[in-house]
């Protein structure tokens, strides 16, 4: 009687937690859905023509709609080309400095006990709160000031500045969980403080860099704002502003719009791929292996293939030149 009510409240509640992980999986394939749509529909429809666009804008390039004059026209009007290398150049260089900077101070406020630093992570958290357009003029006044205007340097410090305090926030918090003992052998073993931070810290946190990268990355990259305002010449047009281009008081040129905006997802797309390739690898493990995917050993597989940090070689160790006396050459 024992066993059967035991085996009863055993197959109630696998067959809630499956009801639960279906609901679950539900709610994410219906929210990614959701999100892949507008993507899907402005790639379709880059190539249509404009009878196609607006008549059957569901359906698939057809006889009568296929048309590649949008490409044409972003590829032979205006200088597309500029734009979009002017949108890389300060979204790897915001990304870099963000990255740079932010993992620096997330170090130290993380590993270092000092005076202020409770406050100095409260106010760099503050940057979270207030939107960096409330100081839009001020940003402006400063950028004349110092001749900025017009120049890629301007939206780069700008998206700098944007872009820290979430990254300090997030990998501040990633750093506090990290072992003390490895960052304590290392100082044995006669590193330098910097020598641990780029040697011992950087390998462990590179899975939150590629997530904090891509946090950072979409809003620079889909910004219009700033460049508006800031960079608004030709020479120093992005993706965003130049799409403009093609829209007028009275006209717009839809199959340019729609393909200029095609080009321009493509590094979004191709950004996420750092954050999603895992997700995806410990699935494949896990049915490979007939393994759920919260397994340990499918975590330890992924986390391990995901860092694949190199081996630090400190002083003292793996050194031919140091090995004990009672040890054979």
């Amino acid at each position: 009687m024992t066993d059967t009510a035991s085996s009863n409240r055993a197959r109630a509640s696998r067959a809630k937690g499956v009801s639960t992980r279906v609901a679950v999986h539900g709610v994410l394939a219906g929210y990614t859905l959701i999100a892949i749509f507008p993507v899907v529909l402005v790639i379709l429809n880059s190539f249509k023509n404009r009878r196609g666009i607006f008549t059957d804008p569901l359906g698939l390039p057809g006889e009568g709609t296929f048309s590649l004059e949008g490409y044409a026209t972003v590829l032979t009007q205006g200088d597309f080309a500029t734009y979009f290398s002017n949108s890389l150049i300060v979204t790897v260089t915001a990304l870099f400095l963000i990255l740079l900077l932010g993992a620096m101070a997330a170090h130290a406020l993380a590993e270092y006990r000092f005076r202020f630093n409770t406050l100095l992570g409260i106010y760099l958290i503050l940057g979270i709160m207030v939107p960096i357009r409330l100081g839009t003029v001020a940003i402006l006044e400063l950028m004349v000031d110092l001749n900025l205007v017009n120049t890629l340097l301007a939206l780069i410090l700008v998206y700098t500045a944007q872009g820290l305090p979430v990254a300090v926030f997030i990998l501040t918090e990633f750093m506090r969980t990290l072992s003390r003992d490895i960052k304590d052998c290392a100082r044995v073993d006669g590193l330098s403080e910097y020598r641990i931070f780029f040697e011992v810290v950087v390998p462990l946190i590179r899975p939150v860099l590629a997530t904090v990268a891509v946090f950072s990355m979409i809003p620079i990259w889909n910004d219009l704002w700033f460049p508006l305002i800031l960079a608004s010449g030709d020479a120093t047009k992005t993706v965003t502003l130049g799409v403009q281009q093609f829209i007028g008081q009275y006209t717009v040129n839809w199959s340019a719009v729609l393909a200029s905006l095609s080009i321009a997802i493509l590094p979004v797309l191709g950004a996420l791929r750092p954050v999603l390739a895992p997700a995806y690898r410990r699935h494949h493990i896990g049915r490979r292996q007939g393994l759920t995917p919260h397994h340990p050993e499918v975590r330890r597989s992924v986390r391990t293939h995901a860092t694949r940090r190199p081996q630090v070689l400190w002083r003292g160790q793996g050194d031919p030149r140091r090995r004990p006396a009672n040890q054979g050459r």
